[in-house]
């Protein structure tokens, strides 16, 4: 609280002299201070919310900033008081990709995998994930994937600690059937245009990128965090019939395993669940954004 106060004093000295025309804010104990200090400063404010179930931040900056732009639809009715709320989605890097057959069988190619059996991409965060990593483990231990391939990023902090623990089972990690294992995947647009199946946490840029794309997902939220929000956001998916959750605590290699063949097995589902993931992506986001900056700019200077 003493950091957050004296944060408003700061922010509130740094926008005199830089005297801006807008105040963006994206979430986080940050923008209590940067914002609360513009609104009284009489700058316009613009908050941006990436994920379904609102922050803490955010619904208490509602009433004094200008325009809360939301990722989710879901968003809206968890946010009172606002002023102005509008649905524009967040800006992604990843985008969908129509690869021709000799193009996408050569990115599978480059990656070690084959382009006869599904491909599944498993990742954490660019750190991991260790529960989705044990299961992971159980699921090459077993040889569960006879009907699949796994494209897995561990996460650098864990790829050393996945390697020792497949050699005490005598598995080299290099070289095991159905499977690529790297500690992180810098080609990714790639990797997810031409997966079958998406296994990850459910963070707002995840679910975004995933509905972008039009993948199928299995999601396992992330415990323990505020507001309880990668459930939420994980919802919005499995509520168009797009994902399916298997929650934290209640992961394991057989229930994923489980999942992911009752979705990769059937070519009709794939198909259905891509095109409900289309159902709620999101186009122009950054054109969308910038309109409304440019509204409350223009408001401003009664132009």
């Amino acid at each position: 609280m003493y950091k957050t106060f004296k944060g408003y004093g700061e922010a509130k000295k740094i926008i005199k002299e830089f005297k801006p025309d807008v105040v963006i804010g994206t979430g986080g104990y940050i923008c209590g201070a940067t914002i609360s200090a513009a609104h009284k400063l009489g700058i316009p404010t613009l908050l941006h919310e990436s994920n379904a179930f609102p922050g803490k931040a955010v619904k208490m900056l509602a009433k004094k900033t200008n325009t809360i732009l939301v990722s989710f639809e879901d968003a809206k009715d968890r946010i009172k008081n606002a002023k102005n709320i509008v649905y524009t989605g967040t800006p992604v890097k990843i985008t969908k990709k129509d690869y021709g057959i000799n193009e996408k069988m050569q990115i599978i190619k480059n990656v070690g995998l084959s382009e006869t059996k599904p491909i599944i991409l498993i990742f954490g965060g660019s750190q991991g994930a260790q529960k989705i990593n044990e299961a992971i483990l159980g699921i090459l231990e077993n040889k569960l994937n006879k009907n699949y391939q796994i494209m897995w990023a561990t996460g650098p902090k864990q790829y050393d600690i996945i390697k020792e623990k497949l050699q005490d089972k005598n598995i080299s990690i290099n070289n095991i059937e159905n499977a690529k294992i790297v500690p992180y995947i810098y080609n990714m647009e790639e990797i997810m245009n031409v997966s079958d199946l998406i296994v990850a946490r459910s963070g707002a840029m995840t679910i975004t990128e995933i509905s972008n794309l039009g993948k199928p997902s299995i999601l396992i939220p992330l415990p323990n965090v505020s507001g309880d929000h990668q459930l939420h956001n994980a919802k919005v998916l499995e509520n168009v019939g797009a994902a399916k959750i298997i929650l934290n605590d209640e992961l394991d290699d057989k229930k994923l395993n489980t999942q992911i063949e009752e979705v990769v097995l059937n070519k009709n589902k794939v198909a259905e669940m891509s095109k409900n993931a289309l159902k709620i992506s999101t186009n122009n986001v950054e054109e969308k954004i910038y309109r409304e900056i440019v509204k409350i700019v223009k408001e401003k200077n009664n132009v």
